[in-house]
């Protein structure tokens, strides 16, 4: 037993995955028990049986996969436009102090801003179509994903680099061979955050002018008081983004064996 709580050491892997089913199974029983006691009144709160039997009839039926299918296409694309833009600038930033006094503090005031005060402007410079719920969630992440990834790089330890200089490397071998490398296996769990990020704005972002999507499907039960709908697609939300978690740490993984400490 006290082998379970040595700090920062490994427990077996199949009393892990125990734990956590555990976890899942208590949180089930909690919020039938709420339900059947009828301690929060049924219009807001669905049974468990009530949300899967509305899930499984939107599978069937497959009302569900347009909207997932779009709401996957939103996230995947923010989130890739502001991993392409966010990642090489925030490695600058954490590289250079020139670009860290001229970036950081912008960065900084950026990501406090709320990204639902954007949507107005969002929809004057790119409309009300697919482009508009995309850029929702590239702001949502790009502001946040700048000052992380420069903190990735600043991780790297300063032995590293005084190494590669005394061995005779260049700035442009240091930054691409050393610190790059070097916190790779860092910005992966950056990113790994990023995309849940991503996911919160789900709804935000399918707030402008949308027909479709999880988001969307949402906030339309949300005015009928459908709430095993509401539930459902925030199951479904909670699914999606739990499968692309455990896909970000087997990547990371299979990428960076050597890496202590990472996403288990």
């Amino acid at each position: 037993m006290n082998n379970l709580f040595r700090i920062r050491k490994s427990i077996d892997p199949k009393l892990y995955f125990k734990i956590t089913l555990s976890s899942f199974i208590i949180l089930i029983i909690i919020w039938q028990a709420l339900c059947s006691f009828k301690i929060v009144n049924g219009i807001f709160l669905s049974s468990p049986f009530e949300v899967l039997k509305f899930l499984v009839n939107d599978i069937t039926t497959g009302s569900i996969w347009e909207n997932l299918y779009i709401s996957c296409y939103r996230i995947f694309m923010g989130f890739l436009y502001a991993a392409v833009i966010g990642v090489p600038i925030g490695i600058l930033v954490g590289s250079f102090n020139v670009f860290e006094a001229y970036i950081q503090p912008v960065m900084e005031f950026m990501r406090y801003l709320p990204v639902p005060a954007f949507i107005p402007l969002i929809m004057i410079w790119v409309g009300i179509g697919e482009g508009a719920k995309i850029a929702v969630i590239f702001l949502g992440t790009l502001f946040q994903l700048i000052p992380m990834v420069a903190d990735d790089v600043r991780s790297v330890p300063e032995d590293y680099i005084n190494a590669a200089y005394t061995l005779g490397a260049k700035r442009i071998g240091v930054l691409f061979k050393v610190m790059i490398p070097a916190m790779l296996p860092r910005m992966m769990d950056s990113l790994r955050m990023m995309m849940g990020w991503a996911w919160t704005y789900l709804v935000v972002a399918e707030l402008v002018a949308a027909n479709s999507g999880l988001g969307y499907t949402i906030l339309k039960a949300q005015r009928y008081l459908k709430t095993p709908a509401i539930f459902s697609g925030i199951l479904v939300i909670g699914l999606l983004g739990l499968i692309i978690d455990r896909s970000f740490g087997l990547i990371s993984k299979r990428l960076f064996p050597w890496a202590e400490g990472g996403i288990k």
